[in-house]
């Protein structure tokens, strides 16, 4: 796992929360002090935070199923699509649909139809149309490329969520939890912790705060995945010797 220091988190400015008049009372365990009006969160107890989300993380990547990502946020969006891209992993960076996890198969619909707009796009039929309907054409792929393109490849609900932003996800949140999904998430002074399986006390609006929990949360994936492929090349090693035995034994009959 990435190894990220308290004075990694300091510099990334992690540590400093809302307001005091904004906070919210059940975040009271993870803040260390009040300073000129504004709570700073305790450090040390991010770090915690951070190690046991990201074995968590780790352990459901190695499983082979996906982790989606959610962070609609301004200064969130590159960043978490970059890293999302990366790992092959679905993410929501533009607005949340609703039931995108609840009513999925209503999601299922749009991507076929997006699916075959990019299909009739690329047929020789397309260059016929009149130019208001390519325009039209043209216009519903992208947006519907922009609301779905980070679950294209998405077969169905995600094993878990990390998320960016408590409050603003709120939406995301509640779906998960009628399904049972874990939810990783970054959580700031104005946000309700218990709402999350595993809150990650930080700043969430600070580009720096939220790259480098981002990238600690990302590299604990790769390391799933990456001991996921070992776990496979052993397994394929192991029926090699087996059948390599049999055929052996076999000769010596």
């Amino acid at each position: 796992m990435i190894n990220i220091t308290y004075k990694d988190l300091l510099d990334a400015g992690a540590h400093f929360g809302h307001l005091t008049r904004k906070w919210d009372p059940k975040m009271a365990p993870y803040i260390f002090m009040e300073k000129n009006g504004i709570h700073l969160i305790d450090i040390n107890k991010t770090l915690v935070c951070l190690e046991d989300a990201c074995k968590e993380i780790k352990n459901i990547a190695r499983t082979g199923k996906k982790i989606m990502f959610v962070a609609t946020k301004k200064q969130a969006q590159e960043a978490v699509a970059r890293e999302a891209e990366a790992l092959h992993m679905p993410y929501v960076t533009e607005r949340w649909l609703g039931g995108m996890l609840t009513n999925f198969a209503t999601i299922r619909k749009s991507l076929k139809k997006l699916s075959n707009i990019d299909r009739m796009m690329k047929d020789e039929a397309y260059s016929k149309l009149a130019k208001r309907e390519r325009l039209m054409m043209f216009r519903e792929k992208e947006k519907l490329e922009r609301l779905l393109g980070g679950v294209s490849q998405m077969k169905g609900t995600p094993a878990a969520l990390f998320i960016i932003d408590v409050k603003r996800e709120h939406i995301a949140i509640a779906e998960a939890q009628r399904l049972g999904i874990p939810v990783f998430a970054i959580v700031d002074t104005n946000s309700n912790p218990n709402l999350v399986d595993y809150p990650i006390p930080a700043n969430d609006d600070a580009f720096k705060s939220i790259s480098i929990i981002l990238s600690a949360v990302a590299e604990a994936i790769k390391e799933g995945i990456s001991e996921k492929k070992k776990d496979k090349d052993a397994e394929v090693s192991k029926e090699d010797e087996a059948e390599k035995r049999q055929v052996d034994e076999e000769v010596a009959e």
